[in-house]
């Protein structure tokens, strides 16, 4: 009697330890439904990811809410809008009509509207509320931009990082973790499309540049932008202790979308080729659960004035250009008109 009458009781038991063992629920919502991402991410999180082994990195967050606006004027962002938008609500997600609805229905985001230049204005909200949020390439429309969101992540302390999907991928991930000792020199490549309202590597130039400061981390000193043989961006930074990054544009031949070389002290590796978005929403999932950033605020920060960099350098010619320089000259903006 007494076993039969314990045995209840222990399975109760149980069954709260397992509860207890389960991710907690988290309610995602996302900004901006004009890029290909926000349906890659939502599928994975609604429906599951492609690889059921992978199912417990994901499990127990679902996008619930969605605000559609993305950018206001670019032409291959706003026309994808109402194809977006009703995909997502296929997937189960509600449509709100401004950030401030969305922020109150959700616990985390993801600020994916294609557009740098809105992310400020979009982020703030988000900020103010505390939720983690992850912002999709590129984190603004400018340098100045840029501190101005890293600035307000750290005021808030609320974690927030941005990224592209190359970073995570499992090459760079190698390299990035010792598989070749210290990286000596690297060079990555991606396509390069350039849109007006951007410096020209924050739109698309991005991918390689972000796979290239995966592996060489933090420290360059002068970028210089030139022209590959045949006609393409080529963009040479030189790091401390004379380490040297190059990012190349494709060519559709012997550099092919993306991919790269990395030199260290203990061998080379390839570099720089896409593994898919999972491993990108993977990363964004840990630290909406654990609140630990994967790309540090330093780390983004001397990524986008590694490319804005290239931009002074291609204004000057091709001359050599120090990121100090244009990060001073950036932090001027910024505390001209905070």
């Amino acid at each position: 009697m007494k076993f039969s009458f314990l045995l209840p009781v222990f399975a109760l038991a149980l069954a709260a330890t397992v509860r207890a063992d389960e991710p907690k629920p988290l309610r995602a919502g996302i900004i901006g439904l004009d890029t290909s991402h926000v349906l890659a991410f939502t599928q994975t999180l609604n429906k599951g990811p492609k690889n059921p082994d992978d199912a417990a990195k994901v499990a127990g967050i679902k996008v619930v809410a969605a605000y559609p606006q993305g950018s206001k004027d670019i032409p291959s962002s706003t026309t994808r809008v109402p194809e977006y938008t009703a995909k997502v609500k296929d997937l189960g997600v509600e449509i709100v009509d401004s950030v401030d609805d969305l922020v109150k229905k959700v616990d985390v985001v993801f600020l994916e509207s294609n557009d740098g230049r809105v992310h400020l204005e979009q982020v703030k909200p988000v900020l103010a509320a505390h939720k983690p949020c992850f912002i999709d390439k590129p984190i603004a429309g400018s340098l100045a931009d840029t501190i101005r969101i890293l600035d307000l992540a750290k005021k808030s302390n609320t974690p927030l990082f941005c990224s592209s999907s190359l970073r995570f991928g499992k090459a760079v991930q190698a390299v990035r973790n010792g598989s070749i000792g210290q990286v000596k020199s690297a060079e990555t490549f991606s396509p390069a499309h350039l849109e007006p309202t951007h410096p020209d590597l924050y739109w698309y130039g991005v991918h390689g540049c972000e796979a290239l400061y995966t592996v060489m981390g933090t420290g360059c000193q002068s970028v210089k932008r030139g022209t590959t043989d045949d006609g393409k961006i080529m963009v040479t930074g030189t790091w401390s202790g004379g380490r040297t990054g190059i990012f190349r544009e494709e060519n559709g031949k012997d550099r092919k979308s993306y991919g790269g070389k990395a030199v260290g002290d203990k061998g080379e590796a390839a570099i720089g080729t896409y593994d898919g978005y999972d491993v990108l929403l993977f990363a964004i999932v840990d630290m909406f659960r654990t609140g630990k950033v994967p790309v540090t605020a330093d780390e983004t920060l001397e990524l986008y004035t590694f490319m804005e960099a290239a931009d002074e350098s291609k204004r000057r010619g091709g001359a050599e250009v120090s990121l100090k320089e244009v990060l001073d000259k950036a932090k001027a903006e910024v505390a001209a008109k905070p």
